[in-house]
């Protein structure tokens, strides 16, 4: 397949808002909880697990699929690799089928990282977030760049070529701004009523 054409199915593929046509079977809008986004995070929320997985899962996969082909099968790599990997999280985003109104694709981004780097990126990025959410009580947007920074201590140790550095780069300035109400606040959540942000 041309490469033109599968990064644009990525595009496609990450735009699909599952997170809304399940909720519309489930009978709720994610859209109308927490911070308004059509994610895996707003679901459960909205729906519980029941809802929450399922939307977790297809948001990852849809993301994983189409870059661990381009990478692990058919072997990408420059510029191509960094447009398929870019393709899904922005298909998230901007999604066509919510008018450009998406969430902010991070199970997405996960599921990018599973794509280029199969389970160590995102190991090396869950278990940092783990630590800062739970452990630390960081707010979701601080969580979010330690994990990030930690896939990029294992992009360090496993000597990234540099199209990853430049996905890293990318997907970094993206959740910085997807997050960035979060990192003007105080780096903890409220002890007594405050939820992630």
């Amino acid at each position: 397949m041309m490469p033109g054409l599968w990064v644009l199915v990525a595009f496609l593929l990450g735009s699909l808002p599952f997170a809304v046509w399940l909720g519309r079977l489930a009978g709720v809008d994610p859209r109308t909880v927490g911070d308004g986004n059509p994610g895996a995070t707003n679901a459960w929320m909205a729906g519980g697990w029941r809802l929450g997985v399922p939307v977790l899962v297809l948001d990852f996969s849809k993301a994983a699929l189409p870059v661990a082909v381009a990478r692990q099968l058919w072997r990408w790599d420059g510029g191509w690799l960094v447009a398929m990997a870019l393709a899904p999280v922005l298909g998230h985003r901007f999604s066509p089928f919510l008018r450009g109104r998406g969430g902010k694709g991070l199970a997405a981004l996960f599921g990018v990282w599973t794509g280029l780097t199969l389970a160590e990126g995102p190991l090396a990025m869950g278990l940092a977030m783990a630590v800062a959410l739970l452990g630390l009580r960081w707010r979701d947007g601080w969580a979010v760049l330690t994990g990030m920074g930690a896939v990029a201590a294992d992009g360090v140790l496993r000597a990234w070529p540099a199209e990853y550095w430049a996905i890293w780069l990318a997907l970094t300035l993206w959740l910085a701004w997807a997050y960035r109400r979060d990192l003007q606040g105080p780096l903890r959540r409220p002890t007594l009523g405050g939820g992630h942000g």
